[in-house]
């Protein structure tokens, strides 16, 4: 295949899809992370590892009052967070498109290289035909053509 090189230039990006792909995006992490947050609470909870630390921890009287690892609290803790960083997170590349659309009118984009292939469909070759320029003449004129001696056809 045949390989062009093309210039193209990214002069402006759409704020509202930057802030409809990111918010769905931000969306879907934040529900795998929960999703994994939850799967690995309920294994280290089914282990014992969460009061094993909080006996440690009482035990070395770092603390006056007994502390209690529960995990409603820290799911509370979870989704408060994962809300305001899908938020945050959503906002911060919708502003960055807005500035990237103001700077790019003053710089004029950003330009890259983009290598296109070219598509050629597959020529025959076993069909052959024949040109179409008509046989140069004779150097010594036209009777040099003509056959001088005749050769009998066998039947």
């Amino acid at each position: 295949m045949a390989v062009r090189r093309v210039r193209r230039v990214l002069r402006k990006i759409d704020p509202w899809t930057v802030l409809k792909v990111t918010a769905i995006f931000n969306v879907l992490v934040v529900m795998a992370l929960s999703i994994g947050i939850v799967i690995a609470w309920s294994l280290l909870r089914n282990s014992g590892i969460p009061d094993d630390i909080v006996k440690s921890i009482n035990g070395l009287s770092l603390f006056e009052d007994d502390i209690n690892l529960d995990g409603p609290s820290y799911f509370r803790v979870m989704v408060f967070f994962s809300i305001v960083s899908t938020i945050a997170l959503t906002g911060f590349a919708t502003i960055s498109a807005v500035f990237y659309n103001l700077i790019s009118d003053v710089v004029g984009g950003l330009e890259f290289v983009v290598l296109e292939e070219i598509y050629e469909p597959p020529r025959p070759t076993d069909v052959v035909r024949p040109s179409r320029q008509p046989a140069a003449p004779s150097v010594n004129g036209p009777l040099q053509d003509l056959p001088t001696q005749e050769t009998p056809v066998s039947t």
